[in-house]
């Protein structure tokens, strides 16, 4: 890049610092929250009045059917400066390295699989020109199922914003921190907070450091809600309180703004002649999320044995079945072990459900060895009944440990588990940072087994 480039670049990432150190938030997950940029801009006693204050218009924003029951319907009323209407024709623009469901390109693989952290992006590259697909499954068209992405930026859209008709977006940044600037509002994410783009919300990330990675889970399905705690009570896990929405916040701009729509697998481009980052107020329940991770309850066993890792669920996407998720967003955050004659790391294990796991910092307590290793910004997949477990190194050492009270508190790792396969992306098979010799980390365990 040249000095004029790099000058910019600077400007705009310490505009964005700037911003993001002033946020204020409101707390509550699934609340009805509301807000407004301008005072007296949100309308009281009705949503779309004759006249909106201050000439702005009334729009819906609907993330599920008007019918669905009270406690899964999403929605939100939008007071904004014009429109969402008001846009010329979008067009088909490339796809990149972003892929959708269903996924047919490659066939579903029962092998174990895990990849190192990305490259490094060319420069220039902003968060929506970084997003790489490692797989998924369902379909996007029939709003079923999920995909795994990871991104690598090194640049902030500055003149473009996306919107995701296909899915809501889970992002979980594993370096450097983002400005999430949203129709709603302004959002902080840095590693070791998740953030929450419901499906059709347009945004625009700005980067607070000179790069920034990590991953997305794209979610065709339910949207997201806290798990029901069942016996566990009325408390513990992720709290609904720690959740932050953002306060109204808009762009009264009148310049060529690209804007961006995943719709079906493909991306659609339109250019407006005005920022859509215009909404002065609203009010409802469909609206993003940022939650800091080491705020998460753990809950573990006090006497003996490993609890299943779905007590670590954060989020989970509901399906047709009750207990059954399209897919659960699980944390497995700093906590102690104090299980007695208890082998502590996470148990050998066959699953219904496919795991990709990832690292955002530190070491994961089941895996130790391989080529690379498992680190920060790289994954695994164990598909449906693929065995898996720990390693040969982590099982030798927890089975010769002595027990007494542990604090796991050197690593933040974090699952996306499905009920359904999924398949790789043949980028994700041809990748140079896929790891051919990962089903060696079991190689040498030995037989033990001596008959009485």
């Amino acid at each position: 890049m040249g000095q004029g480039t790099d000058r910019t670049t600077d400007r705009a990432r310490e505009q964005a610092r700037e911003s993001a150190g002033t946020l204020s938030y409101l707390t509550g997950f699934g609340n009805e929250h509301s807000s407004e940029a301008v005072p007296g801009a949100l309308p009281l006693g009705r949503n779309s009045p004759q006249r909106a204050p201050f000439g702005l218009y009334a729009e819906q924003l609907s993330g599920s059917a008007f019918t669905e029951p009270r406690a899964y319907n999403r929605r939100s009323w939008l007071y904004r400066i014009r429109p969402s209407a008001a846009h010329p024709r979008f067009v088909r623009t490339d796809n990149g390295a972003l892929a959708s469901a269903p996924f047919t390109e490659s066939e579903p693989d029962p092998n174990r699989l895990r990849w190192g952290p990305c490259p490094e992006p060319a420069e220039g590259t902003d968060f929506l020109a970084g997003l790489w697909t490692l797989g998924g499954n369902g379909d996007a068209t029939q709003r079923a199922g999920m995909a795994v992405h990871l991104y690598a930026a090194n640049s902030s859209m500055t003149d473009r914003v996306f919107s995701d008709a296909d899915g809501e977006l889970l992002i979980v940044p594993e370096h450097g921190g983002l400005l999430l600037r949203t129709e709603f509002g302004l959002l902080r994410a840095e590693p070791g907070h998740v953030a929450l783009i419901p499906r059709g919300v347009r945004f625009r990330v700005e980067l607070l450091d000179a790069s920034a990675s990590g991953y997305v889970c794209e979610n065709y399905g339910r949207p997201f809600a806290l798990p029901d705690l069942g016996p566990i009570g009325a408390n513990g896990l992720a709290n609904a309180r720690d959740f932050l929405a953002p306060v109204a916040a808009y762009e009264e701009e009148e310049r060529p703004v690209e804007v961006v729509n995943k719709f079906c697998g493909n991306l659609w481009k339109a250019v407006y002649d005005h920022s859509p980052l215009d909404v002065v107020a609203w009010h409802g329940s469909h609206l993003p999320y940022v939650y800091d991770l080491r705020r998460f309850n753990v809950l573990g066993s006090i006497s003996y044995d490993h609890p299943d890792p779905s007590l670590f669920t954060v989020l989970t996407s509901p399906s047709d079945t009750p207990g059954l998720a399209g897919v659960d967003f699980v944390v497995f955050a700093p906590r102690w072990l104090v299980g007695e004659d208890t082998f502590r790391p996470p148990y050998f294990h066959r699953n219904v459900m496919s795991e990709y796991m990832g690292l955002i910092e530190g070491a994961y307590d089941a895996k130790t060895g391989g080529e690379g290793g498992f680190v920060p910004g790289g994954g695994s997949l164990h598909n449906m009944m693929s065995a898996h477990g720990p390693d040969r190194e982590t099982f030798e050492r927890a089975s010769a440990a002595e027990l007494g009270p542990q604090k796991i508190d050197d690593g933040l790792a974090f699952m996306f588990e499905t009920r359904w396969p999924v398949t790789v992306t043949s980028q994700a098979l041809r990748a140079d940072h896929l790891q051919t010799d990962y089903d060696g980390v079991w190689q040498g365990l030995q037989r033990h087994f001596s008959a009485p």
